[in-house]
């Protein structure tokens, strides 16, 4: 998705995607910790102008930002706290609920900042493709768990290049290669529990999949590779809700681990 310029030097890149659910049950998902955490990564919320929110991506990679504007259930923004290094400009960051006849709403995210240069364009530009495929969890979320608090858990593993062989591998060895949606899946033998029904499929150039779970517990996985120039990233997330959640979680995340360290090691550093 291309990064808007202007004459003045403003860019920004955003994404959006329509969603089940009334604008404040929206709100509870995009803008508490509580709803982020369900369908992004484990996050933190100070509900307030001048509040912080923090964002988990794994240890050592912490996000936080100063809340600028709050208006629920309809807007927020947050000031990124040296995001792109001490060199680059601020991004704000602004979420934005519309309400849609039918009983949906429009969430938008749009990332903006302020440079002449070009040196962080292709960064932005991958940001927007990977809301689209976090928002593509978000929807899920709201379609069948609305509501409910999640535990999620994270796997990453690596691969030779290219991206289309290491994910071939990895879905092989997982059991859930060539899948369909609406497909009834179960992960092979030796394989991390998974057993669901197939609810999104990627294209050939962004391969992905989501799967609806009924075990290790109700919930989503999100499955997809990232290509980093060397070895290929092959993420694994569950988002687990429900009474089970709390038991099946951690030990969820512990049989995946040992499954990637085994068959996808992450290369050494």
């Amino acid at each position: 998705m291309p990064v808007n310029k202007d004459a003045a030097g403003n860019r920004s890149v955003q994404a959006e995607v329509e969603v089940p659910g009334t604008p404040e049950e929206v709100w509870e998902a995009i803008a508490t910790g509580r709803g982020i955490s369900s369908w992004f990564v484990p996050s933190k919320v100070d509900e307030r102008v001048a509040g912080r929110v923090t964002s988990n991506f794994g240890p050592g990679m912490e996000a936080v930002a100063t809340v600028t504007t709050w208006d629920p259930p309809r807007r927020f923004v947050a000031m990124g706290d040296d995001e792109l290094g001490p060199d680059g400009p601020r991004v704000a960051t602004e979420w934005i609920v519309e309400a849609r006849a039918g009983g949906t709403c429009v969430v938008r995210v749009v990332h903006s900042w302020f440079t002449s240069k070009d040196d962080w364009d292709g960064q932005f530009e991958g940001h927007s493709y990977g809301w689209a495929a976090f928002f593509r969890v978000l929807r899920f979320y709201l379609t069948h768990f609305r509501g409910q608090p999640g535990v999620m858990l994270q796997a990453m593993g690596a691969a030779p290049e290219p991206k289309s062989q290491a994910w071939d591998a990895f879905t092989s060895a997982l059991g859930v290669k060539d899948v369909k949606v609406g497909q009834r899946v179960k992960s092979a033998v030796g394989a991390p529990p998974l057993s669901g029904v197939v609810e999104w499929v990627g294209a050939e150039a962004w391969p992905e999949l989501i799967i609806k779970l009924d075990e290790p517990a109700p919930g989503l996985a999100h499955l997809a590779p990232h290509a980093m120039g060397g070895p290929v990233m092959l993420s694994a997330r569950y988002y687990l809700y429900g009474a089970q959640s709390a038991v099946a979680a951690p030990r969820a995340e512990g049989e995946w681990q040992a499954w990637v360290a085994q068959h996808f090691p992450m290369p050494a550093m």
